[in-house]
Parts: C-alpha cells; structure tokens; sequence
C-alpha cells in the first residue's frame, strides 16, 4: 500500500489581489465614486462580514462586484467598524451608573490606518494591478491607493468569506 503525502501549501492559493484605500469618505459615496471611474458596479451586499472578537461579534458591510465578462469577483470593504458595549460602573454604595464604550474594531489590525480595502479575487499574471490604481488615484476624495502584500499580514484569515 503507498502513502500519500499532502502538503498543505499545495491547496493555498493566494489567486486575488488586495488594494488599500485612504479616504474619509462613507462607503457607499466612495463605492459611487468608484463605479464612475472604473469598469465596475459596486452593489451593496445584504450579507456582512461578521467577525467574533472578545467584545462580541463585529460586521463588516461590504459591497459586491460579480466581473462575469473577466471571471473576477470584486469587494470594497470597510478596515475599521465600530463596537458598542454597554457597562455599567459602582458609583455610590446603592447606585449604578451606565455607560457605552465604543471601540474600534479593524478588519486587518496591522494596517489601521487604512480606510478601505478591496479584494479582487480570481486573478491572474496578466492582471494589470498598477493601471488600476492609477485609476483610483484620479478620484479626488482618495488621498492614498496601494497593493497590500498578502504575505505579510498576519490576520489574513479575516479576509476569507
């Protein structure tokens, strides 16, 4: 009987892209902005990312683009969420005092200073990243565009969904 070895690095495929985004804009007038510029119609999904942290569950809202004509799947998505906890606090012997505490939840930690992220999956060698964040960078409301390098988060499970 022959054994066979399977090596997981055979069944990883990193066959997407991931572009970072510095804008102070909300998601959807920088989804509309997009879809003007660039061959793409970014639509609203109704499933968010949903991620479990110790606070409790952070979402993510995302937005979808199906390339049917180049087989490529598009998401804009938000880095950073908010959280809402409430607690409450001992003031006095006989009172309680409530409170919220609002924190900062981030989809990839190591780059907090990115506003947004897209991911392009299924692409290719052929696939001209840098022509299309010279494009992205004729969007005024975008001060700041750029490829991430997949191998170096550490948190890039937060990106399968």
């Amino acid at each position: 009987m022959a054994i066979h070895k399977l090596l997981i690095d055979d069944f990883i495929s990193e066959d997407y892209e991931l572009i970072a985004i510095h804008a102070t804009l909300e998601d959807y007038r920088l989804a509309y902005f997009i879809n003007q510029k660039l061959p793409v119609t970014f639509e609203k999904s109704s499933k968010d990312i949903g991620i479990q942290i110790e606070e409790g569950k952070s979402h993510f809202t995302r937005f979808i683009f199906d390339d049917e004509a180049n087989e490529l799947f598009w998401n804009l998505i938000p880095n950073k969420t908010k959280i809402i906890t409430r607690q409450t606090k001992a003031t006095t012997l006989f009172e309680e005092t409530e409170f919220d505490i609002t924190t900062n939840i981030f989809l990839l930690p190591e780059l907090k200073k990115v506003d947004y992220i897209i991911k392009i999956e299924n692409t290719d060698d052929f696939f001209d990243l840098d022509s299309l964040i010279d494009q992205l960078l004729t969007i005024k409301q975008i001060t700041m565009a750029y490829k991430i390098d997949q191998n170096k988060l550490k948190s890039k499970n937060n990106l399968i969904f």
